[in-house]
């Protein structure tokens, strides 16, 4: 099969498009003909990607770990059958999706959405879960709860900005001006653009803040929540002692895989609830170059590889 490796630990610049084996599934596991694969720009950085558990080195690698494709073998145990349309966020000590074939455990895949192409699942596996995992499991937003995204025109804020709205939340997003129309489109009530300067003293009172963007537990974000309000991180763990003055609860977590709530997300899709955003394309050939992009201003939502 043909896919996108690095043989080396680095950047975008160790990232070639070669002739790789082809996996086999194992136990549980099933064999993904590849349609298209999503990435994850930050996951060249992360010592997960080139490492074991026990430490030794993983190379060559293969990145990209939000696929859609469909089963082309099944492993022992796997519930799912030859020819099932697929998507679904792979562990990142695994080798990814960027390639034509991909092994993934079966109970972290769900049904791809009917009503989405294979490049709109893809973008979701990693983004949508995230935004259910913070806003569901992590804050459990309710039915009128005033609701603070930053970083709503990005890969997880577009779908965070959805999921609030479907769950009775009003919404207010910030990020740059361009991703206005999107984000107010989408069902933000409210949008503030952060390029104009700190976070507005006035947007306060809020029951959830969600840094989707990973800019960290700034000061502004915590006094823009009510007493006992809930701040939820992706970039890393909270300042205790931060939290603490301002009597908020701040929680850091880490999307993992799974296809029971994938299953949930792909059904609010084809209820006509939730949207996938996509980005750019590149063809998976061009998979350096798709990296590459991500240090320079880009649409918003995902950057998707078209493999199939």
């Amino acid at each position: 099969m043909m896919a996108l490796r690095a043989h080396a630990r680095g950047g975008p610049e160790q990232l070639v498009y070669e002739s790789a084996p082809r996996p086999s599934p194992g136990p549980g596991e099933a064999l993904v003909r590849v349609h298209a694969a999503a990435i994850t720009f930050a996951e060249l950085g992360w010592d997960e990607t080139w490492t074991r558990q026990d430490g030794s080195d993983r190379t060559p690698i293969i990145p990209g770990h939000e696929v859609s494709g469909v089963v082309e073998e099944a492993g022992p145990g796997c519930a799912l059958a030859v020819g099932d349309e697929v998507y679904g966020l792979i562990d990142f000590d695994r080798d990814g999706a960027a390639a034509q074939y991909v092994t993934v455990p079966g109970d972290v895949l769900a049904r791809k959405p009917a009503g989405a192409t294979h490049e709109q699942a893809a973008a979701m596996a990693l983004s949508a879960l995230t935004a259910w995992q913070a806003l569901v499991d992590q804050a459990g937003i309710e039915q009128g709860e005033r609701v603070l995204i930053i970083g709503a025109p990005g890969g997880v804020g577009v779908y965070a900005v959805q999921l609030a709205r479907a769950r009775g939340a009003e919404v207010t997003g910030t990020g740059r001006e361009s991703g206005r129309e999107l984000v107010t489109r989408l069902g933000a009530q409210r949008f503030l653009d952060y390029t104009a300067g700190p976070l507005d003293p006035g947007a306060s009172g809020f029951d959830v803040v969600l840094d989707a963007a990973g800019a960290g537990d700034d000061e502004s974000f915590y006094r823009a929540l009510r007493p006992g309000g809930r701040m939820i991180l992706l970039a890393g763990p909270p300042d205790a002692d931060r939290a603490k003055k301002h009597e908020v609860h701040a929680t850091f977590f880490i999307v993992t895989p799974d296809g029971a709530e994938l299953a949930a997300l792909a059904a609010l899709v084809d209820k006509g609830e939730l949207e996938p955003v996509v980005g750019q394309r590149y063809p998976l050939a061009e998979g350096r170059t798709a990296f590459e992009s991500g240090s320079r201003p880009r649409p918003p939502g995902k950057t998707v590889l078209l493999v199939g």
